[in-house]
């Protein structure tokens, strides 16, 4: 029985050392052992903070990070930890705007950790500037105090901090927050929207080095250039029959279909091929909305049909058997998945066709977020596929 204990004790120990491919290996077993229709949900987060200097002169940054936000998600879908994809939360936080409070350093938390692409869309196009006085210190600790980092080693926890004036404004040294990030396990990248030497004299760089991050410069106010794909009309008539397999359900459902719609028009005014991007982005496995929709909500075990409330329930199942709504839902779910099939097949062909034309990789928002990303993620041993 000793001897028993003492493995067991060993074993605890071991893993509480393993890399995610190590984690993903003995889940691997698991899944040989039990047959399941569904894999286990992923328990690695990729968490990105993004801290948006959002005064007067930032109001270029803020249309890139409109433009740019599906080109970054579908980035991201293509990551793996071992042979899992890894969920992704983003923050969004705004600083430097006058029209914030003094008291709390013109800083305003928009969305704590979320992964509601909507909502993270919604809050991105809702963001003005104006002003004002610019604490990077005090924002990333506002940051690192407030949001739910998390203690899981394998996660991959990321700020990225976006402004031009110098990195040492505020009561907040920025080497102590650099400090209590590195504690938490937090990768602070800076973005310098200027010259890129001048981002070094202002302590930009530093900021990044003191937790081993990126620091780069941009040309916040460059243009977002989208191209356009002989692929793209046919995915964004995909999008419209896709929207139709969404089955609202409960007090915001309805609310947040009126949201879908209106995040898919938001991405359309920069261009259809922004368009289309997010309705790639719509069909990856990033793209949740168990609290509203009864497809997701029944596939990721959020909602049981047999407990569902009749008065919960859209027009279209009101008055229908719990087998009539089974039924229901499996056939949008499976008209889903063969929609999104479709999408991400011409999609391929998509990225192929823009590749070709691409001329240059610009300096903006996007490309420094997403090599800052890949390069981090290698440390948690991430692949991008």
């Amino acid at each position: 029985m000793k001897t028993q204990i003492k493995t067991l004790l060993l074993c605890i120990t071991l893993i509480g050392f393993m890399s995610c491919n190590a984690n993903n290996k003995k889940q691997d077993i698991a899944k040989n052992e039990v047959a399941t229709l569904h894999p286990e949900p992923s328990k690695q987060y990729i968490k990105v903070a993004l801290l948006l200097d959002t005064s007067n002169s930032m109001d270029g940054l803020i249309d890139q990070a409109k433009a740019q936000l599906w080109d970054i998600v579908n980035e991201l879908s293509y990551a793996k930890c071992g042979n899992q994809k890894p969920n992704l939360q983003i923050a969004l936080y705004e600083y430097g705007n006058d029209n914030l409070s003094s008291r709390e350093g013109y800083i305003r938390q928009v969305l704590a950790f979320s992964d509601d692409l909507d909502d993270i869309s919604k809050e991105l196009f809702s963001l003005t500037t104006n002003g004002g006085e610019e604490y990077c210190g005090q924002v990333i600790q506002t940051s690192l105090n407030q949001l739910d980092w998390g203690k899981n080693p394998d996660d991959l926890k990321l700020i990225f901090i976006a402004g031009n004036e110098p990195f040492t404004q505020g009561k907040t040294n920025y080497k102590d927050a650099s400090a209590n990030a590195n504690e938490k396990d937090v990768t602070i990248n800076t973005i310098f929207c200027g010259d890129y030497n001048q981002g070094v004299s202002t302590y930009w760089k530093d900021g990044a080095r003191l937790t081993n991050g990126n620091y780069m410069a941009i040309n916040q106010n460059r243009a977002t250039v989208h191209i356009a794909s002989p692929y793209d009309d046919e995915i964004l008539i995909l999008n419209k029959k896709l929207n139709k397999t969404y089955v609202a359900y409960g007090q915001k459902g309805k609310e947040k279909m009126e949201m879908q719609a209106e995040q898919d028009m938001n991405a359309g005014t920069y261009s259809k091929a922004n368009a289309v991007k997010r309705t790639v982005s719509k069909s990856s496995h990033l793209y949740k909305n168990k609290t509203w929709d009864l497809v997701d909500a029944v596939e990721e075990k959020e909602v049981i049909i047999e407990d569902i409330d009749e008065e919960a329930l859209p027009s279209e199942l009101k008055g229908k058997t719990k087998e009539e709504i089974k039924s229901y839902v499996g056939e949008k779910s499976k008209e889903r998945e063969a929609i999104q099939k479709q999408i991400n097949e011409l999609n391929a062909k998509r990225k192929e066709y823009v590749l070709k034309q691409q001329k240059e990789n610009t300096n903006g928002l996007e490309n420094a977020m997403i090599k800052a990303i890949k390069e981090q993620a290698k440390n948690k041993k991430y692949s991008f596929q």
